[in-house]
């Protein structure tokens, strides 16, 4: 399902200078640099895909924290994010992909499980459904490595008998809430999360994550992830936090409320949704989306799903804004366009301006009305806060940036 051309894929491969010793267990928290890559897929409807991947999470979060096992597909996701995780003593390494949007960590898609003198077998069973993909298989508890200094002991861990739809990767690292693992082992109600262990074994001082994107277009390509907090190099206002949400369904995520305008004339009315790294595009419901598509005059291109624009109606676009907990994020016009650089790994034609903003496929009042998805974080420090259960959010060097 992944092309050997894999574009914005994550690999964690130096530690930030901005810490001579980040992964000290006293440092409070740790930071990783990651270099970013865009998924090149052809003919794929990178909308169609965001926009099952956005109804399935309503349907899975509507039953209840994950109820029945049922996920979501990540697999499908334009943008996709991979860190070489070292697992057991000594280490075997595989690559798993990132999710701030789901909470099972395992392992043995592709690079069979090798265990060790430190691996142990809880006799619990975990399975988990992601749409187009998925696994089953045994509950281990095992020593996860990643990096030389930031090595957690007993973090549970999925080894699959049974997965589909994974066919480069190895499985998935879990970074999103430690309730979306409800319902997925047996004899269990959750799982420790990645994030669950880093903090209770002292690596980090708070249970948070700080991620920092950069556009795909940017000539500094790296992008970085925080344990324990957020980056004050990366970011030029200061970080501002809003509480979760606690509208269902978008609750059962990172969900937050939020109002969004174009121009002068609001398009949405605050109500809740989600922020998830897995998706690639901004998604809003279906009566926003026909307001700014009559707004912006755009047209529907069948091709990739995305909005279509003339160039004389790109010099008219005006900001998009995100109301935000009484603060303003915005997405200048450079922002709401698609990379040009990379229209053909969309299929899409090489002159040709597609807009980022997409219709979610159903009316706003469903309790999940948005998705703030990468192509908002990358130009926004976002932190996912699971100890004072918060969102956060600040600009970056990257917020005006006319990459695209």
């Amino acid at each position: 399902m992944f092309p050997s051309k894999a574009f914005l894929s994550i690999l964690f491969v130096v530690l930030s200078s901005a810490d001579a010793s980040p992964l000290r267990p006293d440092a409070g928290k740790t930071t990783l640099s990651f270099a970013a890559r865009v998924n090149a897929r052809g003919a794929v409807n990178i909308a169609a895909a965001d926009r099952a991947r956005a109804q399935a999470m309503k349907q899975a979060g509507s039953m209840g924290k994950r109820a029945g096992r049922s996920s979501f597909s990540i697999t499908n996701a334009v943008v996709t994010y991979t860190a070489q995780v070292g697992v057991g003593s000594p280490a075997t390494e595989y690559t798993l992909l990132i999710d701030t949007g789901s909470s099972n960590t395992w392992l043995g898609a592709n690079t069979p499980y090798n265990p060790t003198n430190t691996s142990v077998d809880t006799g619990n069973t975990v399975a988990v459904s992601y749409g187009s993909g998925s696994f089953s298989g045994e509950l281990y508890t095992d020593t996860v490595t990643l990096s030389t200094h930031l090595v957690i002991a007993e973090q549970s861990i999925g080894v699959a008998s049974n997965a589909e739809g994974f066919e480069d990767v190895d499985g998935i690292l879990g970074v999103g809430p430690t309730d979306l693992t409800e319902g997925t082992v047996s004899d269990s109600d959750t799982a420790p999360t990645v994030t669950d262990n880093l903090y209770s074994q002292g690596f980090i001082s708070t249970e948070a994550l700080g991620i920092y994107f950069v556009p795909s277009a940017a000539s500094d390509s790296a992008g970085e992830l925080t344990f324990g907090g957020h980056d004050t190099s990366k970011i030029t206002s200061p970080v501002t936090y809003v509480p979760l949400t606690t509208t269902y369904p978008a609750s059962s995520y990172w969900g937050i409320d939020q109002s969004i305008s174009y121009g002068r004339s609001t398009i949405l009315s605050e109500t809740a949704g989600i922020v998830d790294t897995g998706t690639t595009l901004v998604m809003i419901a279906s009566d926003a989306f026909s307001l700014y598509q009559t707004a912006t005059g755009a047209v529907m291109d069948e091709t990739t799903g995305l909005l279509r624009i003339t160039s004389s109606q790109y010099a008219k676009l005006q900001t998009l804004t995100f109301k935000i907990g009484g603060k303003s994020y915005d997405l200048t016009p450079n922002a709401q366009i698609w990379p040009r650089s990379l229209n053909a790994d969309i299929a899409g034609s090489s002159d040709s301006i597609y807009l980022i903003v997409s219709d979610i496929g159903s009316d706003s009042g469903s309790g999940l009305d948005f998705i703030n998805g990468y192509a908002f974080l990358q130009r926004h420090y976002s932190v996912f806060d699971t100890t004072n259960n918060q969102v956060g959010f600040a600009t970056t060097k990257h917020t005006d940036d006319m990459s695209n």
